[in-house]
This record gives C-alpha cells, structure tokens and sequence, in this order.
C-alpha cells in the first residue's frame, strides 16, 4: 500500500512556495506516494490539486486571508514587509486529525490557511517545508538573525518601533501552542543553518532538500530557435534578469546589479566589445525611463511572464542568468535557468550556495561586491564566447555543466526520494511520541 501524504500550500500556481510545494507533489507521486496537494486558491486543471470544496468555502478562505491582513494593517511595520498573524480559525487540526492520511506536510500555508493554534494540535506524523523565515519569526515572514536567533523581547525590538509589537505578540503564541517538535524540511543549507540556531525551533530535526525541478521539461532550447520565438537578436550576448519585485525588495539586490552593470560596461568597452544587451523580465518597460537607462545596453523588457515555456525560452536564448540578490531561501529562478543550460552569476550567499557551482556552471561572487559579480558576468559570456570562436557552438562546456548540474541534484527522481525520507522519518518521530505518552 503507498503512502498517503497530504500536503497544504495556500496557492497552487502564485508565488515561488505554490511552484515549489507543487513541483514537490510530483515528484514524490512518481516515485508512488498518494500524494494530494490541498489549496486555498486553485488555478491549475489537476485532479490531484483540491481547493476548497464549495462557494462557501471559498468565500470563507478569502474572507479569512482579508481579516488577517485587515488586522494586521494598523500595525505594519516601515519599511513594509509582509507579515501573517495566522490566527483565523480553520479548524484544520480536527479534519486532519480524522483523515487517513499517514503524512501531513505543509508548506506555505500563510494566507489565513491554518492557525497556529491548529498546528500545535495536529497528531498526524507531520513535516514542514520551510520556504522563507515565518516558521521561526514573529509575524514577518523574513527577520532580524537577532530576533530569530534570541527570542522576541523588548530589548531587541528594532530601534525605531513603537507601540504594538505585533511580531512579539505572534511569536509568543507560537511558543505556547508548538509544544511538539516538527520534521522541519527546507530548500537550502543556509535556511537550515538558521532554523537550527534559532529560539523557536533550536531543537527540532532539520533537513535540507533542494526544491526540484521536471529536467524532462525543464530543459534547453536551441539557442538561435529560442531567441527567434521571442523577437530577440541573434548574434550578440545576452543578459537575462527577473525583475518582478526587484527594484522593490531590498532582498532582490536590484540596487547592486544596477552597480554591477557600469563596471560590466567599463570593462568590455576597454576591450573593445561593447554588443551586449539585456533582457528584463518580470515586468514591463516603465514610462519615463528606468533606472537601466543610463546604460547604452540596449534592454528587452519582456514583461510578466505567466507560462513555464515562455520563461523557458528566455532561459535558453540567454547567455547568463544574473540573479543579485542578497538573500534567497534557494532561488528557483537560478536552477530553473540551470535546467535550461544558461549558467547564473550570482553572490555566493545564503540559499544561492546550494544551487550554483562555481565556475563550473556559474559564477559566485564575493557578497555583496559589485565589481566582482560584474566580473562574474563578464567571464562567464567570455567563456562561452570564446568556444563559439573556436568552433563549439553547439556543444558550451558551460551550457552542458549548468543542465548535468541541474539534472543531478535538482530533477525529480533525486529530490522525491529524499523526500520519501522524510516522510519515513516523520512517522517514525509520531511513531515514537506515541509510544513514549501511552
């Protein structure tokens, strides 16, 4: 008999955490789990993916998300970051706790989803993947290391802060209702690391496991068909950058590219090769000018991207994917681009570490220097460049090392068997907690 596992995300297609925990549930279901991906918000035609059972259930969940986020609002913090208080009550403890399932595993189910409240009540064998840092903060969903690492208290709210402390208030209700340890899994070393050290959750078991990928369909397209499809130029490098959110979120180091790109500038120009373009997607070309147009790189913006072979396609046609950002859980979009055969420059920090190899398909740059990533970038187009120049053109040494990368430690067969651990390992733990309060 398979395993039967059912596991929770808030969405099944918004956010990098719905891509992930769905990506999760196939991979396991080809190795012959009974896996359900249970949702708030259902977009995708799957029958393995159940949203919520009715219009009334519908409505209920947005309403919850809303009142969460409602009264979350009078004490929102500056600059803002999302926050969840996860307080609604769903009473999802009792139905889980009444199901058949021999494995519950969440993953971001924020949004009002499930309080914390009914997690510290649920006695299925349970796991958790951990895609950013609320498991362990207060009510923000990234936090001050100091916070995490010693616990909520007056002395080392930020400087700054007043009135309600709204993260204190939340992390004190996860201190009082998560009594029992949970299998806590999460995407990178660094996130691991972090959940380790910190207050809340010091003492409970921790794996890494990479988010994985479909390397059957994730994978390159010829260059020159690729760039064809999208309308870009054929004979001249191209850098590929997501900026959904970037200019916006400090975490995303939008701030340290646009460093990056003069000195990218300066340097081939005193080379002698000033054909380089770049290719922004994520978002539409802003009126009035960007903060790009200083540069005399031509830039292709190609706007949202809502489908995996159109961010396919840009992958392929791509000569490096620059992903800056000061802090990522994983970073999806680097192996995604990995897959697709297009080596990532990046800094080698936080979650980045666990997805790029560098200089074997990629680039890690000293945090957070732009010079070097901009150096990064620069070798990494010479590299392929001068293969081309010597005849390889259908056969980069890079390109081929950023797709083996990616097939050995991110496809499904390798990921959805260390997940097929850790579902073994969190009925062991039921398993023994049983057995210890009888």
């Amino acid at each position: 008999m398979s395993l039967r596992v059912l596991a929770m995300n808030h969405s099944d297609t918004v956010g990098g955490a719905a891509r992930a925990a769905y990506r999760v549930h196939n991979a396991v279901r080809l190795l012959g789990v009974d896996s359900t991906l249970r949702v708030n918000q259902k977009a995708l035609q799957d029958v393995t993916v159940q949203g919520p059972a009715n219009k009334l259930s519908r409505l209920l969940s947005k309403f919850y998300s809303g009142m969460g986020q409602l009264l979350i609002k009078p004490f929102k913090s500056k600059p803002a970051i999302y926050q969840s208080i996860a307080l609604m009550p769903t009473r999802w403890a009792a139905r889980l706790n009444s199901s058949k399932n021999d494995v519950v595993h969440m993953h971001w189910v924020n949004g009002e989803m499930i309080s914390i409240a009914d997690i510290g009540k649920i006695n299925k064998p349970l796991m958790w993947t951990l895609h950013d840092m609320w498991g362990i903060a207060g009510a923000e969903h990234y936090c001050d290391d100091v916070r995490a690492h010693d616990g909520y208290t007056k002395e080392n709210r930020p400087q700054g802060e007043t009135g309600f402390d709204l993260n204190h208030w939340t992390w004190l209700r996860k201190v009082k209702h998560w009594k029992k340890p949970i299998l806590i899994t999460t995407p990178s070393r660094w996130m691991a690391e972090k959940i380790s050290e910190s207050a809340l959750m010091k003492d409970w078991p921790v794996m890494a496991i990479a988010n994985p990928l479909d390397t059957e369909i994730w994978r390159p397209i010829d260059q020159s068909i690729a760039r064809e499809e999208l309308g870009l130029p054929q004979n001249v490098p191209l850098i590929l950058f997501g900026a959904s959110g970037g200019a916006a979120d400090p975490r995303k180091g939008f701030d340290l590219l646009l460093d990056a790109l003069p000195l990218l500038q300066k340097s081939l120009s005193s080379q002698g090769m000033n054909s380089l373009e770049l290719v922004v997607f994520g978002q539409d070309a802003p009126k009035g000018g960007s903060d790009l147009s200083n540069l005399n790189f031509p830039t292709h913006y190609m706007g949202h991207i809502n489908n995996d072979h159109t961010l396919q396609l840009l992958y392929s046609a791509a000569d490096v994917m620059v992903v800056p950002s000061r802090q990522e859980t994983f970073g999806q979009t680097a192996s995604e681009a990995l897959a697709c055969g297009c080596p990532v420059a990046a800094f080698g920090a936080t979650g980045l570490l666990d997805v790029v190899e560098h200089l074997t398909c990629g680039y890690l740059a000293k945090p957070y220097d732009p010079q070097d990533l901009a150096m990064g970038i620069e070798w990494l187009i010479r590299s392929q460049q001068d293969e081309k120049n010597a005849g390889r053109i259908h056969e980069s040494s890079l390109r081929k090392a950023a797709r083996k990368h990616a097939i050995d430690h991110f496809s499904y067969p390798v990921i959805g068997r260390q997940y097929l651990k850790a579902y073994e390992k969190a009925v062991q733990m039921r398993a023994k907690s049983y057995r210890r309060n009888i």
